[in-house]
């Protein structure tokens, strides 16, 4: 009788440390790749509500509040979540339409084809050269 190969255990998943399950982005956004508004990524975020609101939230949401007790900028939220920008806008903004989070908007940010202010990033261009 000819031997059964045995079954062969798939490989261990790549792991970041972390025993999380994956979540796909657009899961965390219901669906959703645009926010409802538009959203600069140097726009910054505070939390404007007590931890007892954020109770019944998806974590991400309830992770956002919490990382912006201190003003975080969206990229800053995105890169310290490891989640992806357009994720973190989407999520920014659900947060500041339910009045959690305030958002500060860079002078401009609103109009279409507005740009960037020149003397911000000639001192940003400064830092990074004294780096």
């Amino acid at each position: 009788m000819p031997e059964q190969p045995q079954p062969v255990a798939p490989p261990p998943a790549a792991s970041s440390g972390t025993d999380q399950p994956l979540v796909r982005p657009y899961a965390m956004t219901g669906g959703r790749t645009r926010p409802r508004y538009q959203l600069a990524i140097e726009a910054l975020v505070s939390t404007t509500a007590d931890s007892s609101r954020t109770a019944g939230l998806l974590p991400e949401h309830q992770r956002i509040c919490h990382l912006c007790q201190e003003i975080k900028s969206v990229a800053e939220i995105s890169a310290l979540l490891a989640i992806p920008l357009g994720v973190a806008r989407i999520l920014v903004a659900d947060l500041a339409e339910a009045g959690l989070v305030a958002i500060h908007q860079p002078a401009g940010a609103d109009e279409p084809g507005a740009q960037p202010d020149l003397t911000l990033l000639e001192r940003v261009l400064s830092g990074l050269r004294k780096l």
